[in-house]
């Protein structure tokens, strides 16, 4: 026998047995991992009666400061005991005997008896320790079965943002619903597949994560949620909600610089693990990014930044204020209807005066304005990875440009005539701290597939250039100068920090059956805050819809915005920046 043969076949061999090994590591893999649940689900079966295809699927997750994960969306576990009547002598005797070891409806199942049903349900999510009861009672014809269901162990908690799952329109599959649940759905569902599929094909049929397109691939939803800013989060909202008898009341803090959302609340709420017995349903939807609102003096910023950014004004540039504006047959007032006289820009916005964002809408001049507001993202999704979203309205803006009256813009200028969610809001307002870029906003960090993969999620190489980097750091400026000189006459600055804010109030419209125009006794209270100003961590949004018997957002809004921002430098150790 030749040498290079002998070789040859020796090398081929040893290839077959690297095969194989690979073969039969990858195998436990499966068997241990990707389907050890499974497994240990049958195993579990060995311990009931009768088995079932119990429910299953992906996890949600919240993650801390440490990086820790913690459920915001799981499996609850327990079992089904129900009775087989069939061939049974005493029925009523057994049913005694359980309700000595567990709450159960007996006049419900005696009824049911009564009726002649040879197959009763006694109780559902029963726990291990009952079930080991009624196993030793030894009664002939109990039927057990193991089950699981949809668990949300903060029960209320973001409950608008993670959404909960039901049965589709048909009635026969179980999908999510609203938020996350619903978003994720094609990556939360568990479509099965059997302990006894192919090995070759569960291999080669996930080779190509990463490599094309991964919706359809079961997997967990790990987000930027951090669990302890929204426990804090939400009760902030719910006491605002709360102290003013406010319709709704809503918040998002996100890092302005990627678009992480570190938490999204709403009041009021609902608990996600009883949305059954919610009799209004629109309390199950998100109005941070499916309701539009005309949010009022917070747009002002975004007047002041684009007129810096064109060169039609600095922030010493003056105008008269006469306290009111007439444009096309109307007038525009300042809110308290006085005129300051020669001022300057940042007494525009120190005093938030209607009359001074109009000047600088008019410097702009339409098309100009429009390509601004609209390069904020203004009038179009956001983006975000949730459901329903809306795109706000800016048509007033839009149709008929050429022949649109200046009193369109001149309301724009300070967020009346336009609508936005507040997502959208939130993220327009990130580019003034973020040194100019327009971000994605997105709650999910990322897909930790079922086989093993992690997908990273991460928008920030997309972000789109909209303003001069020097323009975000000079109305970064102007906004701290607004806290620490203007609002509540400066006795909201924080002596080591640097905070950019600015409040809004805004009329509500009437609708047009009710004749139109604007509600004299109805508002939107909305604030907006980023900090340490000029290397911001978080962006704090608040909004608060037609609070009782108070007139101005600094009187709702200021006093929970530093609240947070307090809580949030405490909480990640925020160093002081003066």
């Amino acid at each position: 026998m030749k040498i290079g043969s002998f070789k040859g076949r020796i090398g081929f061999i040893f290839f077959l047995f690297l095969l194989l090994a690979l073969l039969m590591v990858v195998r436990l893999y499966f068997l241990q991992i990707v389907d050890g649940e499974e497994y240990a689900e049958k195993a579990d079966r060995q311990y009931v009666n009768i088995s079932t295809n119990t429910f299953d699927r992906g996890g949600i997750f919240f993650q801390n400061k440490a990086g820790n994960l913690v459920s915001a969306a799981g499996l609850g576990s327990g079992y089904i005991l129900a009775l087989n009547v069939k061939g049974m002598s005493s029925s009523t005797d057994y049913i005694e005997k359980i309700s000595q070891i567990m709450t159960i409806d007996k006049e419900s199942l005696y009824s049911k008896l009564a009726n002649g049903s040879t197959y009763i349900e006694i109780a559902r999510r029963v726990t291990e320790d009952n079930i080991k009861k009624v196993k030793d009672l030894d009664l002939p014809g109990i039927v057990i079965a193991r089950e699981k269901w949809r668990y949300y162990p903060g029960n209320s908690l973001a409950s608008r943002l993670i959404g909960f799952v039901a049965y589709d329109d048909s009635g026969e599959k179980i999908e999510g619903r609203y938020g996350l649940e619903k978003y994720y759905n094609s990556t939360l569902k568990r479509d099965g597949g059997g302990l006894y599929m192919n090995t070759f094909a569960q291999i080669f049929s996930n080779l190509g994560l990463g490599l094309g397109d991964n919706e359809d691939r079961e997997g967990d939803v790990v987000t930027s949620i951090d669990p302890e800013v929204q426990v804090y989060f939400d009760y902030i909202i719910n006491n605002v909600n709360e102290k003013w008898g406010s319709k709704v009341t809503g918040g998002i803090i996100i890092d302005p610089n990627t678009g992480d959302i570190y938490s999204m609340s709403v009041a009021p709420g609902f608990d996600l693990n009883n949305f059954k017995n919610v009799k209004d349903i629109s309390l199950f939807s998100n109005p941070l990014v499916s309701d539009a609102y005309e949010m009022g003096s917070i747009i002002k910023p975004l007047t002041v930044a684009a007129g810096l950014d064109n060169g039609d004004i600095t922030a010493n540039t003056t105008y008269n204020d006469k306290g009111y504006l007439e444009l096309d047959g109307f007038t525009i007032y300042n809110f308290d209807k006085k005129g300051r006289g020669i001022a300057d820009m940042q007494t525009v916005l120190n005093n938030s005066l209607n009359t001074g964002v109009a000047f600088i809408a008019d410097r702009l001049g339409k098309e100009k304005f429009l390509e601004y507001f609209q390069n904020y993202g203004i009038g179009t999704e956001s983006g975000i990875d949730l459901p329903a979203e809306a795109k706000g309205n800016i048509s007033n803006l839009t149709t008929n440009l050429k022949n649109s009256k200046k009193i369109e813009y001149a309301t724009a200028s300070f967020g009346q005539g336009i609508s936005l969610t507040p997502i959208m809001t939130a993220r327009a307002l990130s580019v003034l701290a973020n040194g100019g870029k327009l971000v994605i906003p997105h709650v999910a960090k990322k897909i930790e597939y079922k086989v093993g993969i992690t997908k990273n999620i991460s928008y920030t190489d997309e972000a789109k250039q909209v303003l001069k980097k020097e323009t975000s750091e000079e109305i970064t400026r102007m906004l701290i100068n607004v806290v620490d000189k203007a609002l509540l006459n400066g006795n909201m600055k924080m002596k080591n920090y640097s905070i950019a804010a600015k409040t809004g109030t805004a009329q509500i419209a009437r609708p047009a059956r009710d004749g139109g125009g604007y509600y004299s006794d109805k508002y939107l209270h909305s604030f907006f805050g980023y900090f340490p100003a000029y290397n911001p961590r978080f962006l704090v949004f608040l909004y608060t819809l037609e609070p009782k018997n108070v007139n101005y957002a600094s009187q709702t809004l200021t006093e929970p915005f530093f609240d947070i921002a307090k809580f949030l430098i405490n909480y990640y150790q925020i160093p002081p920046d003066r």
